[in-house]
């Protein structure tokens, strides 16, 4: 593993267009993966035709969403813990996508998480679990 990497999760990383998140879900072109208690609903895009031609090329290649539904869980704290344990398991294993993804220039993928179950479980089996989707997908590209 290259010392260069920074096992981070910044603001870029984050789905937070409303544009892309309704492209994601209501748009036919994406794929959906479930490893319970998750389910990963992704789509790979191309930067430039999405985002215009003017977009910087210092985007991220991958930009994230974590729902954990209110039906699941009532109390925020729950829900916010579940949220914590799945961006956490992301971060330590992100390169499973990038590493993937700098084959292909100009591609991004947008991709959720969304948590399917009304326990909570232990962050090695969510992290397990999400690993499990990221190198599923990874094979799918």
């Amino acid at each position: 593993m290259p010392a260069s990497r920074r096992f981070t999760f910044s603001k870029e990383e984050r789905l937070c267009s409303k544009k892309l998140i309704d492209q994601l879900f209501v748009g036919g072109n994406s794929r959906s993966l479930a490893a319970f208690p998750l389910r990963a609903v992704y789509q790979l895009i191309d930067r430039h035709q999405e985002l215009g031609d003017n977009a910087p090329d210092l985007t991220t290649p991958v930009k994230i969403l974590v729902s954990v539904p209110k039906k699941h869980f009532k109390r925020a704290v729950k829900r916010n813990r579940v949220k914590r344990q799945i961006r956490e398991a992301y971060r330590k294993n992100k390169y499973i996508l990038w590493d993937k993804l700098s084959e292909t220039a100009g591609k991004e993928i947008l991709l959720a998480f969304v948590w399917l179950d009304d326990k909570l479980h232990e962050s090695a089996d969510v992290e397990a679990k999400v690993c499990n989707l990221m190198q599923r997908i990874s094979e799918r590209l």
